[in-house]
């Protein structure tokens, strides 16, 4: 019975990623339009419409705020059905889906990928009703991993991503319900999508020989970048900032808006949305984008992220590692373009994430090149130990113990929280 709803619930996931990308798809052109009217539109409407995202995500869609990743972890983490529900319901996942294209619409710098975590969780939450006692939190993990292999049409990322993040733990009971999950997302997304590469297939290649110094370069940039990256958005999340931003959450917004405003400008329009295009441009070396890119790309992700709007950090990390990839071309002419993208992404995304499995599996199904992955996990690996140098904790650990405190009392809350941080990075 319970292996039914898994695999049922998995359909409903795959469903909701295809229609999240379309609308995502929808919201970016309709910005991309007005800005086509006059570029300035932005300095008006994306001030606007964070300060508008921002409200409705904490007063009238609580929790919906951020990646939706950190919700889940946390709800992994609490055992009353009410308290899982204040982060991860049906009602959450509909102000998630609504608050993200809004602030597409508004140009923010955001994914949908990590909202389709959440939502993923939502749903398979939903069937759990049905489901025996004990099942409940696996049904959370099958749903956030279903959410990023239909997002992406990445299944093996998917089953990585719920077992290396989501639950850093592999449990027999649990690891198979997980597949089946993913497995039917993937065979909704395929039989609607159709077999494609997220990003296109390529053949980007590194030879053996002096191009190989780019590895660990590559794995450095990319995990000190991410770092950094990780660092300040847990510092805005936190301690002092934190209370002072909860204080005035409207015009905080407003004013990361104008940040992203005035990145947007300067990068001729290149920074705003998920950087999907921008990405995909740069691996097939069809770019024209200027050599700025891949550090406005990471402020104005910066600002979208700390400013309390909901939107995921995977496709826009891809699209900032693609671009700090391509600013590596010019001291390294000799090697394909396209290989040093696909090195910044993982590098990147593994120092944004901390999760260096996931992320080589990912770049690697997203564009079906298989003959990088030697040099991919290696970039991963190097990235992963650069990122804990500056940034112990991963981003997503670090951001859910917030939501245990809202969703639940203080006592419960420090408790669950505190195991939750004692957790060595990585596990």
């Amino acid at each position: 019975m319970h292996r039914t709803l898994f695999v049922a619930g998995g359909l409903c996931v795959g469903g909701a990623a295809i229609l999240m990308a379309v609308l995502a798809d929808r919201a970016q052109v309709i910005f991309h339009q007005i800005l086509d009217i006059t570029p300035y539109a932005a300095f008006v409407l994306t001030p606007c419409v964070f300060g508008l995202a921002a409200f409705l995500a904490r007063s009238v869609f609580p929790n919906s705020q951020g990646s939706g990743i950190p919700q889940v972890i946390a709800a992994t983490e609490l055992h009353e059905p009410k308290d899982r529900r204040a982060l991860v319901s049906l009602k959450v996942a509909a102000g998630k889906v609504i608050v993200m294209m809004l602030g597409l619409a508004g140009g923010a710098s955001i994914g949908r990928e990590g909202p389709t975590v959440q939502v993923g969780a939502a749903i398979m939450a939903a069937f759990g009703r049905w489901a025996p006692v004990g099942y409940q939190a696996g049904l959370m993990l099958a749903g956030g991993a279903a959410g990023i292999a239909a997002a992406f049409n990445t299944p093996l990322a998917g089953i990585v991503f719920g077992i290396e993040e989501l639950s850093q733990s592999f449990e027999t009971r649990t690891s198979g319900l997980i597949i089946a999950c993913v497995i039917a997302a993937g065979i909704t997304s395929f039989a609607i999508m159709g077999d494609y590469a997220y990003f296109g297939s390529t053949a980007a290649i590194l030879p053996i020989g002096r191009s190989w110094l780019i590895v660990p370069l590559c794995g450095i940039v990319g995990g000190l970048a991410g770092g950094l990256f990780s660092r300040a958005v847990i510092a805005f999340s936190t301690g002092g900032a934190k209370e002072w931003i909860k204080r005035r959450p409207l015009i905080f917004a407003v004013a990361c808006g104008i940040c992203v405003a005035l990145c947007g400008f300067a990068s001729g329009g290149a920074v705003y949305g998920t950087g999907y295009a921008e990405a995909r441009s740069i691996v097939h070396a069809t770019a024209s984008l200027p050599a700025s890119f891949g550090a406005l790309k990471l402020l104005s992700t910066l600002f979208s992220s700390i400013s309390g709007i909901p939107g995921g950090l995977f496709a826009p990390s891809l699209a900032v590692g693609a671009g700090l990839g391509a600013n590596l071309h010019s001291l390294f002419p000799s090697v394909p373009l396209g290989a040093l993208a696909l090195l910044g992404m993982v590098a990147y995304l593994t120092g944004v994430v901390q999760t260096p499995i996931t992320s080589f599996v990912i770049v690697s199904e997203m564009t079906q090149d298989h003959a990088m992955i030697i040099p991919l996990m290696a970039a991963a690996l190097i990235a992963d130990g650069t990122s804990k140098l500056i940034c112990p904790k991963s981003i997503y650990r670090a951001l859910s113990a917030g939501f245990l405190e809202s969703a639940t009392d203080g006592d419960v809350a420090q408790k669950a929280a505190s195991e939750l941080m004692k957790r060595p990075a990585g596990q």
